[in-house]
């Protein structure tokens, strides 16, 4: 396993839009979403997906276990939801692809997902609460959408213009 280097907005490579992983689930997906993993947990975060590490393919992994509680990572290879309620949540989201900047989405409050596991197995499930917030994040990742597309064009510009300048002070 790696950490890998995490791509930061505005990069142009977190807008394109990412690949379905063609036939079975290789070892070599297993090897990327092991890599994903770690560099999520060293970020630290609860979701990444693979496009936020340069690798367009419709990965993402995740954990949402409490900072007390065992780890409980995920793995979604590609993932689609396959039914979403019409009760939308506000939630307050945050994004490791754009760092220190945090708003509120609505986003529909339950969904329905259809994915493969890390053993390629097909798996439906329901998702609510922070598990529907964070997939749907993740799966927006998937399209070439950061959170930050979701919030009016103000916000979204202050948002990208703190992070050229939190970069600029970097270099």
């Amino acid at each position: 396993m790696a950490i890998r280097p995490i791509l930061v907005a505005p990069d142009a490579r977190l807008k394109q839009k990412s690949k379905p992983v063609e036939g079975a689930v290789t070892d070599e997906h297993r090897r990327l979403m092991d890599d994903m993993l770690e560099t999520m947990y060293d970020a630290p975060g609860i979701g990444l997906a693979a496009i936020q590490i340069g690798e367009p393919l419709r990965i993402i992994v995740m954990d949402l276990a409490g900072k007390d509680e065992p780890k409980a990572p995920r793995y979604f290879v590609n993932p689609e939801i396959v039914w979403k309620s019409d009760e939308v949540k506000p939630y307050e989201e945050g994004c490791l692809s754009v760092p220190d900047i945090y708003d509120d989405v609505e986003r529909p409050a339950h969904v329905k997902l259809r994915y493969m596991n890390y053993n390629g197995e097909t798996v439906e499930e329901d998702a609510h609460d922070l598990y529907a917030v964070c997939i749907q994040h993740e799966m927006d990742h998937l399209e070439g959408v950061l959170f930050i597309d979701h919030l009016s064009r103000l916000k979204r510009e202050t948002a990208l213009r703190k992070l050229k300048k939190a970069r600029a002070l970097e270099a």
